[in-house]
């Protein structure tokens, strides 16, 4: 996982990887079939699984709850000490071969399916009266998301956590609410 964080998709070698798992080409592609499953493996480890992410926006109190804990989940993963900066998605893709093209699209399934499950939560708040009824959810799951990806090429550029958690604070102040 650290390998595609660090060097991205198609900068890893097959050698690179079998090198650092400590196998021998034929046992990785016994195991996974190819890199590019491998290294969807590597995400779904990353991510801690999809399901688990989609069910934790779902049973969060509120739809800002769930947009905070997935801001500073990404302030807190792009600044590990364990970890190279910036977030796997976001970081791991910078050529645009077929194969490439293949990659980029599941991760961005991967993101679209976690924006429509904020943007599920951000609607149940409007018609609960939660958020104010003319609260666009698409375009605040939107604006969750393009922060997350700005935080993390803030992150690759060396931004500290502290920083990136004052960036979450400053836009969940802006969050919607509803008149009292």
């Amino acid at each position: 996982m650290h390998l595609f964080w660090r060097h991205g998709y198609e900068a890893t070698s097959i050698a690179d990887l079998t090198r650092v798992m400590g196998i021998m080409p034929p046992s990785l592609y016994a195991a996974f079939g190819d890199k590019r499953r491998l290294f969807l493996e590597a995400v779904q480890l990353y991510l801690g699984g999809l399901d688990a992410i989609e069910q934790k926006i779902a049973e969060a109190p509120t739809a800002h709850d769930a947009a905070r804990d997935l801001l500073v989940a990404a302030a807190l993963g792009d600044t590990r000490d364990d970890a190279p900066p910036g977030c796997l998605l976001a970081s791991s893709l910078v050529s645009s071969s077929t194969e490439a093209d293949a990659v980029r699209e599941s991760l961005a399934a991967i993101r679209r399916s976690i924006e429509a499950a904020l943007r599920a939560r951000i609607e149940r708040d409007i018609r609960e009266g939660i958020l104010p009824s003319g609260s666009d959810a698409e375009i605040l799951a939107g604006h969750v998301f393009a922060v997350i990806q700005g935080m993390s090429t803030l992150a690759k550029d060396g931004a500290s956590r502290t920083k990136l958690l004052g960036i979450v604070d400053r836009v969940m102040a802006g969050w919607p609410q509803t008149d009292p």
